[in-house]
């Protein structure tokens, strides 16, 4: 047999874009031959799917699994709304919900088995059969050791309660009626995906991100005529008053209640305490919705077209 040295790797990675082990695995099939590792590449369809590799993904679904204390949430996504509707896409969605249960980690997950392959290599298998690019771009947990792990998922598909645009996990403790623990915790699932809080509390929001928002107030104040000629120490208090709001406005428990304006979230889990018949505490959320963070392409069709055609 022929030795399968780095190098024909690499080489067979630069012709491909398919990832090393698989270049390695396609090599040893082949007896170390370049050209027939690719066409045994191409058959597998993994050759396609690596030229997919670079488009955006930023559609899809979440997804959210669900077991006695514990949570879990993955977004699966693709390049089109069109894939997200598809039965494998969706099926494939739930399954890897069930497996970030008992994974460790998202790189765990990518590693865990799913029908005879790694998860990485099922989402490969998915980009090579459905032809968009396929991404399983995160997941996350919660568990509680005595209370419940509620979960609201938001823009749901048809005839699932998993699969979702938006999905949230709400980890409750306590030691009161778990079914009434279960109703509030929904409830506050559903704040969580209409208000979208930054932190569970103020000391959770990143340093660099309030250093942002005080920065924006301050650059607002120059603008501000009603801010004009105003001694410093009088400007700190107006930036003072400002950053309260935006912790008011950022932080899940001092937010205004989505199901009672009146009161906060931190009142509503005090009021809903005495039903429960204990305190209760939130110890920790996830909330993740489809595509946020993902830079989309914006493609000029016109443009698009004309390069087609031969014009400029």
């Amino acid at each position: 047999m022929a030795e399968i040295t780095a190098a024909l790797v690499k080489e067979l990675r630069e012709k491909t874009g398919v990832g090393m082990m698989d270049c390695k695995k396609a090599l040893e099939a082949n007896d170390g031959n370049l050209e027939a590792s690719i066409d045994w590449l191409r058959a597998k369809g993994l050759s396609k799917a690596a030229k997919k590799a670079d488009r955006a993904a930023a559609e899809g679904i979440v997804a959210i699994a669900l077991a006695a204390q514990h949570g879990a949430v993955v977004e699966l996504n693709s390049e089109t709304d069109f894939v997200a509707r598809n039965a494998d896409f969706q099926k494939s969605a739930d399954a890897f919900a069930k497996l970030a249960l008992k994974a460790g980690d998202h790189a765990a997950l990518l590693d865990s088995v799913h029908e005879g392959q790694k998860v990485s290599e099922a989402v490969t298998q998915l980009i090579a059969t459905i032809g968009e690019n396929i991404t399983l771009r995160r997941s996350a947990k919660l568990n509680v050791q005595d209370g419940v792990v509620a979960a609201y998922v938001h823009s749901k598909v048809d005839g699932s309660e998993t699969l979702g645009r938006i999905a949230v996990l709400v980890a409750l403790e306590s030691t009161g009626d778990k079914a009434a623990l279960e109703s509030l915790g929904k409830k506050i699932a559903m704040h969580i995906a209409s208000a979208s809080p930054l932190a569970l509390s103020e000391s959770e929001i990143p340093a660099e991100r309030i250093e942002r928002e005080k920065t924006v107030l301050l650059e607002q104040l120059k603008e501000d005529p009603k801010a004009q000629g105003k001694p410093q120490q009088v400007l700190d208090k107006m930036i003072e008053g400002r950053m309260r709001k935006f912790f008011e406005e950022s932080v899940l428990t001092k937010q205004a209640f989505v199901l009672n304006p009146d009161q906060t979230v931190e009142a509503a889990v005090a009021e809903a305490a005495k039903v429960i018949g204990a305190p209760v505490t939130i110890k920790a959320f996830i909330r993740f919705a489809v595509g946020e963070g993902v830079e989309k392409r914006q493609d000029d069709f016109a443009a698009e077209v004309a390069a087609m055609s031969g014009k400029s």
